[in-house]
This record gives C-alpha cells, sequence and structure tokens, in this order.
C-alpha cells in the first residue's frame, strides 16, 4: 500500500505544489528519528515548547524532502523540498490516519479506560498471535497524536488490530473514535487516573465511551469467585445477559473457568477483559483456558544496564515486532554515545509470507542507526540474512542455545547491546549471560520519571527560558551518563558538572551540548581545552591564572561563565567589586562570556524571600555593570530547581535544574516523580527469643520473640549509619519494618515479625515511590540530597524507560 507526496497533498486537501515527488513510507514528527530521511514526511507540529517549524532546516540537511506545515516557510531556501500547506499539522496527521484506516476491513479492537489498557492489548496480542498477523499500538501510544502513528503502521498482510485510545479532555475521544473506526470495544476500567479535565468520573467514563459509538462490545463476565493457588489464581465467572458492564449475571449461566499465574486484584480485572474478548470472538473454552495460564508479565521498560567488557546493554527481550523495534533502536541510539551499536534479535514469529520485505525493512533501519553488528538467532532471520547484501557485520545462529555456547567474554568489549527477541526465544539468558555480576543491591533509575520531571519545568517555564541541569556528583546518585544522554537527546541546553573529569566522563560518553564546569582548577586548565568545557570563573585569582595560560596557548575567545557572589558566601566574585573585576574580562582577548550568574541561599523557604529578592537586585545591578562593560548581552541565570517555581520573576534568560529534576520537590507547585528507587533482598530470616540482642555494641534488645531478616546492604553502599537502632524503616512486603541494631558495612537488621511468610531472597525497598528519600532523610536529620549522592558506585545502577 503506497503513498506518494501527490496522494497525500490530495488526501489532505491541500493545493501546494509538489516539486520532488516521491514515496512516503514514515511518518516523522520528530527531528531526532530522522533515520529514513527519502521515504519520510515530516508534520512540523505546534506545542507551547516546541515548534517544528523551527527543525526544517536540520531535517533538510538530514535529508529530509517533504514537510507538512501550517506556517510561512521560505520554500526558495529549500528548492527540491515539498511543502504541504495545512491549517492544522495535528488536524492534518489525524486526517491522513483516518484515511489509511478506511483501506481495511479488517477487525479493529478499540481499547480505553483509566487504568490497564497497554497491559489488555498486550496480553490480547500473546492471547491472539497464533491465530492472527497483528498490527497493534507501540507501547502506550494512545494519544492525539501517537493513535495516528499506530494506524500508519497498518499493512495488507495484517489480519486483526489492537489500538489503545487516552484523552485527558472532554472533546478528544471523538477525534480518536473518527481514526480508530473499531469495531469491537474493550472498556477495561473506570478509576482516578487522567481524571483532571472532567468534572466528575461520570463524565469521564461517558466521554471515554464515545470510542465504541460504532463498535460492539463483548458480553460481560460476572466474576463469581477468586481463590489464591500455587500457581496463581483461578477465577470462575459466568457470561451476563447484556452486553453492558454493569449489567447482572444470568444465573442460569454456565460456569466458566480460567487460571492465571498473577495473584493481584489489577491482573484478574484485565484478564476477565481479554477472557470476554476470547468468548466474543468464539473461542473455545478450553482454548481459552489453556492460553489464560501461559500469560505472562508485560514489562513495559526498556531496562538499561551494565555489561560485561565495558558493555552498555538495553533489554528489551519480551517482543520482537517491527514497531517496537523502532522504539528500542531510538532508545539505543539515544543511550549508546560514543559505543558502537550492536543489536541481537530474534526471529519475528508473526512474519508472513506476504510480508517478504519485513527484514529488508529492519535491516535498512539497523543501517540507517549505524548499527555496526547484528547478531541474528533463528531460522527466518538468518535465511533473510543470507539473502540479504548487508554493509555491517553478521553473525547467525540457529538458536539461542547455540548462541550461549560461543565464548561470549571474547566476543563483545565496549558496545551498546540492544538484545530484542520473542518470547520463545528466551533472550533473558543472553541478558543474564551479559550482565557485569555485581552487588545484588540495586539503584533503579526511571528515566521516563526523569523525563516527565523535566516536562513539568519546561511547561511552567515557557518556551523562552533556556534550562541548565545540573548532573553534578553522579547526577545526584543516578549516573551522569546514562542520564546527560536522556537530557541531550530531549535539547537541554546546558550540563552543570562540579569538576572537570566529571565533563571529561560526559564527552567520552558521547555527550557534545555545552557543558559548564562549576569549580575549575589550574590544573585542569588543558583538560577542559582538550574537552571543550567551559568553565566558571569565581574569583579574581582564577580569572588572571586562565588568561595567563590562554594567551601562553595562543587562544582567544575561550567561553567562559561569571558567578557572582550575592550572599551565600561560598564561592563568587564580589558584587560590589564589579567595576574593579570586569576591567580584567574587558582587557583581554582570551575569553568570550557566555553567561552570568550567581547561586540563592535560601530559595524553598518562604521565611527567607525578602533575602532572596535582595540576592536578586544585587545580581541584576551587577549584570548591567559586566554587560554595559563588555559590550553585549549575556545568559543571565540565577533560579534553581525551588526559585523557579516560586519566584518566577527569578527564571530570567535560564534556570539551572538539580534535585528537583530527579524528583525531590523542594517547594509545591508541580507533579513531580521519584527518579531513583533502592533495592536490595533478604540474605537471611531468624527467629530470637526476647532479651537477645542485635548487631555490633548490642544496643538493641528485643522486647519479644521476633523474626529478624538480614538485608544485604550496609554503610559502604552510603547508606546511612544514622537509621540504625529503630530511626529508620524500609519496605518489605508492602509494609514499614523497623531497622533494629546498628547499620554494619555490608548489611542491617530488620524486624519482619508483623510481616506473614517472609523469605530469603525477598525484595526490600529503602527508598522510592512509596517510601519517599525525603521521609528517609528526615529520619536520618539529613536532607535528600545527601543521601541520593551518598549511595555509592558499587550498587548497581539499572536505567529503565
Amino acid at each position: 500500500m503506497v503513498y506518494t507526496v501527490v496522494d497525500i497533498a490530495a488526501i489532505l486537501a491541500s493545493d501546494s505544489k509538489v516539486v520532488n515527488d516521491h514515496v512516503v513510507e514514515h511518518l516523522l514528527l520528530d527531528s531526532r528519528k530522522a533515520f529514513l530521511p527519502a521515504t519520510s514526511l515530516f508534520f512540523a507540529l505546534v506545542s507551547a515548547r516546541r515548534n517544528g517549524h523551527d527543525f526544517i532546516g536540520e531535517l533538510y540537511q538530514k535529508g529530509v524532502r517533504s514537510f507538512v506545515v501550517s506556517q510561512p516557510v521560505e520554500a526558495g531556501v529549500f528548492c527540491d523540498a515539498n511543502f504541504i500547506r495545512v491549517p492544522d499539522t495535528v488536524a492534518a496527521l489525524q486526517r491522513l490516519a483516518a484515511y489509511h484506516r478506511d483501506r481495511f476491513s479488517i477487525p479493529v479492537i478499540g481499547i480505553t479506560g483509566s487504568n490497564g489498557k497497554t497491559i489488555v492489548k498486550e496480553w490480547l496480542f500473546q492471547l491472539l498471535q497464533p491465530d492472527y498477523t497483528i498490527v497493534r499500538s507501540p507501547k502506550s501510544y494512545n494519544s492525539q497524536i501517537g493513535v495516528p502513528l499506530s494506524i500508519w503502521q497498518l499493512r495488507s498482510h495484517h489480519t486483526l488490530a489492537l489500538f489503545e485510545a487516552g484523552i485527558s479532555l472532554p472533546g478528544e475521544m471523538q477525534k480518536l473514535a473518527a481514526i480508530i473506526k473499531p469495531t469491537i470495544g474493550v472498556f477495561t476500567t473506570i478509576g482516578d487516573a487522567h481524571s483532571e479535565g472532567f468534572e466528575s468520573q461520570a463524565e469521564k467514563e461517558k466521554e471515554k465511551r464515545k470510542l465504541f459509538a460504532a463498535a460492539v462490545l463483548p458480553r460481560p463476565l460476572e466474576v463469581l469467585t477468586t481463590k489464591a493457588t500455587t500457581f496463581g489464581t483461578a477465577i470462575k465467572a459466568r457470561l451476563t445477559s447484556q452486553p453492558s458492564v454493569t449489567s447482572l449475571g444470568d444465573t442460569t449461566a454456565d460456569v466458566l473457568q480460567i487460571e492465571i499465574p498473577f495473584s493481584d486484584q489489577a491482573s484478574i480485572q484485565n484478564a476477565v477483559r481479554c477472557w470476554e474478548l476470547l468468548l466474543h470472538l468464539g473461542y473455545q473454552p478450553g482454548v481459552i483456558a489453556e492460553r489464560m495460564r501461559q500469560l505472562t508479565s508485560v514489562d513495559m521498560r526498556l531496562t538499561l544496564k551494565k555489561g560485561i567488557h565495558q558493555c552498555m546493554l538495553v533489554n528489551d527481550s519480551y517482543s520482537a515486532d517491527n514497531s517496537s523495534l523502532q522504539i528500542a533502536l531510538d532508545f539505543l541510539s539515544q543511550q549508546a554515545g560514543a559505543l558502537r551499536k550492536t543489536v541481537i534479535l530474534s526471529d519475528f514469529l508473526q512474519q508472513t509470507e506476504a510480508d517478504t520485505h519485513l527484514y529488508e525493512q529492519v535491516f535498512e533501519s539497523l543501517q540507517k542507526r549505524n548499527v555496526r553488528r547484528l547478531i541474528a538467532i533463528g531460522p527466518r532471520i538468518g535465511q533473510a540474512v543470507a539473502k540479504a547484501n548487508l554493509l555491517y557485520e553478521v553473525k547467525t545462529f540457529s538458536s539461542t542455545e547455540a548462541f550461549l555456547r560461543t565464548d561470549l567474554r571474547q566476543e563483545f568489549s565496549k558496545e551498546a547491546i540492544l538484545i530484542k527477541g520473542a518470547r520463545p526465544f528466551a533472550f533473558e539468558r543472553i541478558v543474564q549471560a551479559l550482565e557485569q555480576q555485581v552487588h545484588e543491591s540495586r539503584l533503579e533509575i526511571d528515566l521516563a520519571a526523569l523525563l516527565h520531571n523535566l516536562h513539568q519545568y519546561q511547561h511552567r517555564l515557557g518556551s523562552s527560558t533556556r534550562i541548565m541541569a545540573m548532573v553534578k556528583a553522579f547526577a545526584y546518585g543516578s549516573g551522569a551518563a546514562e542520564v546527560a544522554s536522556l537530557l541531550q537527546f530531549h535539547k537541554v541546553d546546558y550540563l552543570g558538572v562540579a569538576y572537570a573529569d566529571e565533563g571529561v566522563a560526559l564527552r567520552k560518553a558521547g555527550i557534545t551540548i555545552p557543558i559548564m564546569v562549576m569549580n575549575p582548577e589550574e590544573a585542569a586548565f588543558e583538560v577542559l581545552l582538550a574537552n571543550r568545557l567551559e568553565p566558571v570563573i569565581y574569583s579574581m585569582a582564577m580569572l588572571c591564572q586562565l588568561d595567563e595560560w590562554l594567551q601562553k596557548e595562543l587562544i582567544s575567545g575561550y567561553p567562559i561563565h561569571l558567578e557572582i557572589d550575592t550572599g551565600l558566601h561560598r564561592l563568587g566574585l564580589e558584587h560590589e567589586r564589579a567595576e574593579e573585576w570586569i576591567k580584567q574580562v574587558v582587557k583581554t582577548s582570551s575569553f568570550t562570556v557566555q553567561s552570568i550568574f550567581s547561586h540563592l541561599a535560601a530559595s524553598e523557604d518562604p521565611q527567607q524571600d525578602e533575602f532572596t529578592l535582595m540576592q536578586y537586585d544585587r545580581f541584576i545591578r551587577t549584570a548591567v555593570v559586566v554587560e554595559q562593560q563588555l559590550g553585549y548581552t549575556l545568559v543571565k541565570h540565577i533560579a534553581n530547581s525551588a526559585a523557579a517555581i516560586r519566584l518566577s520573576k527569578l527564571k530570567l534568560d535560564m534556570v539551572r535544574l538539580g534535585i528537583g529534576l530527579y524528583g525531590v520537590e523542594t517547594t509545591p507547585g508541580l507533579s513531580l516523580l521519584p527518579v531513583a528507587t533502592l533495592r536490595s533482598s533478604i540474605a537471611q530470616v531468624r527467629t530470637l527469643n526476647a532479651g537477645e540482642t542485635i548487631s555490633y555494641n548490642r544496643r538493641t534488645t528485643l522486647m519479644r520473640t521476633s523474626r529478624i531478616a538480614t538485608v544485604r546492604l550496609g554503610y559502604a553502599d552510603g547508606y546511612p549509619r544514622a537509621l540504625g537502632n529503630g530511626v529508620g524503616k524500609v519496605l518489605v512486603g508492602g509494609q514499614l519494618v523497623s531497622i533494629v541494631g546498628s547499620i554494619c558495612m555490608d548489611m542491617f537488621m530488620i524486624d519482619v515479625t508483623d510481616v506473614s511468610d517472609v523469605r530469603e531472597g525477598d525484595e526490600v525497598i529503602l527508598f522510592g515511590s512509596a517510601l519517599p528519600v525525603q521521609q528517609v532523610a528526615t529520619w536520618a536529620t539529613t536532607i535528600p540530597y545527601e543521601i541520593l549522592t551518598g549511595i555509592s558506585e558499587r550498587v548497581k545502577r539499572v536505567y529503565f524507560e
């Protein structure tokens, strides 16, 4: 099913002239993902933060030649480019997707609800995959732009479609319904999620059900009983008489039963929705029961791990299809930095005879993303490799077992490796074999939460305010290179580090955006220059030392930043002596001043606002003097995470985001998500009698017979000793339990007497979304900064998105 630029212009009812007609296979919304420019069509979307029209020049340089625009463009500058002019680019994207959807007459299952949409979609994919060639929404592509991109995947060989629809405001579902046009509807649940835009839950449910205006809903099941089993949960239910979620059960209906390998209530609800759909499609109870037992958990995360021989692993080992592969490749490109890229890929089990070009598309995608090596596992992909003329290294294996028999430690070194395979290939064994075996405790970094927090600040600050993200101190304990790669990918303007060696590590990891070094040292001048790092000048002595060194090296115009002391009294040029030190800057050609800034002493405290505003006034007066003497305008910044939200006039040209970016809210006003979760596990559980003492120095004496568990983490991992002897708590099985005895170097003990069925190997959460790091810091009489930055590097960091 082929579209050309001329075809699409006609579909969008645009009278724009096409000067360079070509086939369009890819709809592009993000300038960073122009991997197949020759067959891409870019929609210049306009949002509060970004204007897609600003990236047309960049995309043209990358080879894109066709654009859908709603604002004037100097077409003469792009002589062989096509510009399809429309009133609204989002509406045009939706119109094109609706036209594409109308060309198919296959069953289309539309899924909506407050929670569980993606899980239900992925489980239906698992359940129906043996009988259908399925197209489905990638991950959670269910928005006003996600749905059109999902629909665009439809091809002639598909025999069934699974599409999610999510809304946040009234009126949105009609647009999605017109695009998806579901023939069958699945309504998951109605709950509190995404309720902000609706007056009531009743209004939200009414809006969501508009997706099913022309769809058939399966007859609902009335759940009679659920019973925990050694396998999971046995569910008994019967079909109700009416196709309505709220209808009463038919007491004469036959009782049906399934068993699923899950026990939580959300999984039970999601499984019942899938069960209803399978009954609607005519599946026999025995087939349904067999497939339900085989359901696997849906890992919605792309996980980043450290591998052997300085490798980086991207684990996406639960499925193999082209749409999710593109997402995984984007994540690989985002995180790889300077490492060469390798992809380990299994057969695509959905391949049919009609889809002869599938592997050609896959191989082309790898080449466009500069993948250096492909390891192909499975007979189908092996046959496709044999027929292809590939420009990168390829190795083929008949099975996962055959690959694992090779000498893996000789095979891989200093690579970013994407591991992506269909479930039957059990690629989790490859992940285990390639993962660096270190401390069992781990600090999980949720990159999606980090990105959410960034967007929260961007939305509040507006498009005119630049952002410097602070990644000093190992990115507040989260891992500087990995965090910086994400921030660079999402076009943060600057990064800030404390010392030159932190900046060097980022450059080695492939970070190219500007990096400001807060505490440069004379011994590091050469390193600064070699790695394009921009030093902060905080004293006359530092100013003169750097000036003298640059003159000896015959270097002029080197970028620097001026730090002004307005009241913190830590580092900085004195604001009252600005006339004196600015003369030194002006009289030399060594420097180009990039920015001028100051640090606030108490921006998070409303009681200190008078002092904060005094600092601001001092800073502005100093900046005026400096700019007058230099003869050019500087980027000015004084606001940190708290001031950027509490005191809007302080945001100036740029703000420096630190602890807030990592989910620690120092002042109300944003909906931030915690980025870091510290997890460990239980090494041993024992029962001790009343009167026994725990740990060194015998500072805890048991008052009752107790179950005591030992946790694999201690103060050498950065966990504060102040939390010992009943001061701190951790989560086990969702329950808070007290720390007993002193914290040891590598472990500590907890009292799990009141938690049922605690076993060796059970997970322990030390902080995270369920136990905020702020609370842990309060117990330890310190601040969240110290807790986060103190977690030692021997604790494995695991990144996921």
